[in-house]
């Protein structure tokens, strides 16, 4: 016996949880409706506040065409808000209620829920399935404004709720409808709530859709909030004894706007701060005398007010000044034929921005370190071009200078053959020929006055006749002791250059036209 009034305890326990369960859906309903009245209200409220900005910003077409989706968000929303409440009206009649009622005279009620929401049998022609057409309708719509809106209505095997649940008895609820997921073996009390969820949801998608078209009103007007000084100079240089004129202003920008902006037809890069960054390379132009060239820019800024653009102009005008190129050489007045004249051309206004090419007429141009050029003329005069970067910065005419020839000098031995006292017999051993570059040439320019006698001819003479047949050298030295023998007092010596060659500053060997000839006397 007391085992068997614990078990209708027991039952009796678990009837009343299930009972303030179901009690508990009713209270959950009936807070829902009053907040989504509550939000409905709002949503009256944010339409009113759009239209009141509409009219601050002077009635802009932009922001009244803002004002018109809003209202027919408005609308829509009514509409879906007013197919809920009539499925409402419909469940809460089917189970025996007057239409409106807020007591039920079954709570439970399932099968009214059941039949009413999905169907009776398999028809599947219950509330139910035109509702998940009607929120989901909603909500496609909603997308327009608030692209990342979620179906309101959702099957089991689309719903991540169901599908990512761990519990074995939400899982099962995959193979599910929409109406089977939410009203199948519903009580009447947890369906009601389940349709002011719904309510609850569409009126949240309503208020981030109004939200974004509150932010659009307003977006199109020109409200300058950024405010500066500004000064403007007449030049950025000025002399001492001389006026300084500037003006001083006040600039005024938007931060709600984003102008395009250009600089001669070209687009520019406008940053964050509205401000557009205007950067070139300054090309010469007719210079006057003092080296200075007039040159403007003209820049746009068109920016959309109201639905109609408007573009400022503005032509800026500048200076360009003439670089001054700094020349540096062991002679900058002329240059020297075929040999390599080594020059050094800097552009200090340019500093690190300089970057030289050269070229001309002339002559050819080996570039070598930054701002050094190895010259080497072809032609009387060169000139030379410079440029930086691809940009001309000017030219420099230079004469050409012939090579100065080289002057020949023979010994026998270590005596100089041009001595006065002549030389004796018994020195006839060696004789050298020496080719020297003049001083001044060598000093300039010494790998290019590298001279050497390529060949000479020696005759012994007695009177008018040659003693011997010549003795021929190749080479800047050679041994003329075979007319040691030979020779006598009175006799003469008779020695003629034949040839002389000069090796430039690249190793190139070429002959030089030069000719000299010495009588020495014997002793």
């Amino acid at each position: 016996m007391i085992g068997m009034m614990y078990l209708v305890l027991t039952a009796l326990l678990a009837l009343q949880v299930q009972s303030a369960v179901i009690l508990k859906f009713k209270f959950i309903d009936d807070s829902l409706l009053s907040v989504n009245d509550k939000t409905s209200t709002t949503a009256d409220g944010t339409i009113k506040g759009i239209e009141a900005a509409v009219a601050k910003n002077n009635n802009q077409a932009v922001d009244k065409a803002v004002l018109a989706k809003s209202e027919e968000i408005r609308q829509k929303t009514k509409e879906t808000i007013a197919y809920l409440r009539e499925v409402r009206d419909k469940l809460v009649v089917a189970g025996g209620n007057p239409k409106g009622a807020t007591e039920y005279k079954d709570i439970n009620a399932e099968d009214i829920v059941a039949t009413t929401m999905i169907g009776s049998g398999d028809k599947k022609n219950g509330l139910g399935y035109p509702l998940k057409a009607k929120l989901n309708e909603y909500s496609n719509y909603i997308k327009e404004f608030v692209p990342d809106a979620k179906q309101l209505a959702l099957d089991g095997r689309d719903d991540v709720r169901v599908t990512t649940a761990k519990d074995q008895t939400t899982k099962e609820q995959k193979s599910k409808d929409f109406a089977q997921l939410n009203f199948e073996s519903t009580p009447l009390a947890a369906a009601l709530a389940t349709l002011s969820q719904k309510e609850t949801e569409v009126l949240k998608l309503e208020a981030d859709a109004l939200s974004a078209q509150a932010q659009k009103v307003g977006a199109k007007t020109l409200v300058f909030d950024k405010l500066g000084a500004f000064a403007s100079a007449e030049s950025q240089t000025v002399a001492a004894g001389t006026k300084y004129k500037a003006e001083l202003f006040l600039t005024a920008s938007a931060s709600n706007i984003r102008p395009t902006m250009t600089y001669n037809g070209s687009p520019l890069s406008v940053g964050p701060d509205g401000h557009g960054k205007v950067e070139f390379t300054a090309r010469p132009g007719n210079f006057d005398q003092a080296g200075n060239a007039k040159a403007s820019w003209t820049g746009t800024i068109r920016l959309n007010q109201a639905g109609r653009d408007t573009t400022f102009k503005v032509t800026v005008p500048y200076v360009v000044t003439k670089p001054v190129m700094q020349i540096q050489s062991a002679s900058v007045q002329a240059l020297y034929y075929e040999c390599g004249n080594k020059l050094s051309v800097q552009v200090p206004a340019l500093g690190a921005q300089y970057q030289p090419s050269f070229g001309g007429s002339g002559a050819s141009f080996i570039t070598g370190q930054k701002g050094e050029v190895t010259i080497v003329p072809s032609a009387r005069e060169v000139t030379l071009n410079v440029s930086s970067g691809g940009n001309p910065i000017g030219s420099q005419t230079f004469k050409v200078r012939p090579i100065p020839l080289p002057t020949i000098k023979g010994y026998v031995g270590s005596t100089d053959i041009e001595d006065k006292r002549g030389i004796s017999a018994s020195q006839l051993r060696t004789m050298t020929m020496r080719a020297i570059a003049d001083p001044g040439f060598a000093t300039f320019l010494p790998e290019d006055a590298r001279f050497r006698v390529s060949g000479f001819e020696v005759t012994l003479a007695r009177g008018k006749r040659p003693v011997l047949p010549p003795v021929s050298i190749n080479g800047p030295q050679g041994d003329i002791s075979a007319l040691a023998n030979a020779a006598r007092a009175d006799d003469r010596l008779f020695v003629e250059v034949k040839g002389v060659q000069r090796q430039n500053f690249q190793g190139k060997v070429s002959p030089v036209n030069v000719s000299r000839t010495f009588t020495v006397s014997v002793q």
